[in-house]
């Protein structure tokens, strides 16, 4: 009878949904806690600096590594492409380096790292010229994307760039990387035009820009910036990654009205 009923008890618990057997132990995990949240918050975009050789040697060694790779021409498979897996994403990758998004540090412990095989640029004289990505790079990572973002609930304003969580050290992955035509799928944040129209609208009858404003705008967004109240070389180059992203016609680093707008459209849109 002992062993009967043991027998039904153990039947119970392995029917039962929050009953879990691992081996030498049950576990109940029907007391859910309410302070929780998915342990991949962010999407991370880098370009390797490398090509397709070298960007696969260094991302597999000790030093340096990340979740994804896509090369420019993939391979496929059955007619469809191939994107290179380095790392699991519930493990940690070493993409991120030190960085900072809306308060958080250290996002190699809380993100998802995509390296897209392109050289950035090159030098002719003191002008930087920018490669640009290929259809089938973009069109693998906007599928990768989508999946890595609905897997793991990632919000919009958490897809960016390596420049945008390492402002003072990052410039990748560059001003041709196609963000709006990530938005326009659903992968990322971005600006309502009539939004920035109106806010323009505004910005155009200052006669000056109000920087510790701006770097409080800046910092609201995600940004880490000293909230100094002067235009120095770290604020410039946190403006050049807020413009590198959501204005790439013009990344000078200068603070203008159009620049003041797009943050107050996006600040309207994922701060309110």
């Amino acid at each position: 009878m002992y062993f009967f009923m043991i027998s039904v008890i153990v039947g119970l618990l392995a029917g039962c949904n929050s009953i879990h057997d691992r081996g030498n132990y049950w576990v109940d995990d029907s007391h859910a806690a309410l302070g929780n949240e998915p342990r991949v918050n962010f999407l991370i975009f880098h370009y390797t600096a490398e090509d397709e050789a070298n960007s696969l040697t260094v991302l597999t060694g000790e030093n340096v590594s990340v979740h994804y790779l896509i090369n420019p021409l993939p391979d496929k498979v059955s007619g469809k492409p191939i994107v290179l897996q380095l790392v699991p994403e519930d493990r940690r990758a070493w993409h991120a380096g030190a960085s900072f998004w809306r308060g958080r540090m250290n996002l190699n412990d809380t993100s998802v790292g995509i390296e897209l095989v392109n050289p950035g640029y090159h030098k002719v004289g003191t002008e930087r010229r920018w490669e640009p990505y290929t259809e089938a790079q973009i069109a693998l990572l906007m599928a990768l994307s989508d999946d890595i973002i609905k897997r793991n609930q990632i919000k919009p304003e958490n897809v960016l760039g390596h420049s945008d969580i390492s402002p003072q050290r990052k410039v990748d992955p560059g001003p041709l990387f196609p963000w709006q035509k990530l938005a326009q799928a659903g992968i990322g944040a971005w600006p309502d035009a009539e939004r920035v129209s109106h806010y323009l609208s505004i910005r155009q009858l200052e006669n000056t820009t109000d920087i510790a404003a701006l770097q409080n705008n800046l910092n609201r967004y995600g940004y880490q910036i000293s909230l100094s109240g002067v235009l120095d070389d770290e604020t410039r180059r946190v403006v050049k990654a807020f413009q590198m992203h959501f204005r790439q016609a013009n990344y000078s680093g200068m603070p203008d009205a159009e620049t003041l707008a797009i943050l107050d459209a996006l600040l309207e849109k994922y701060r309110s």
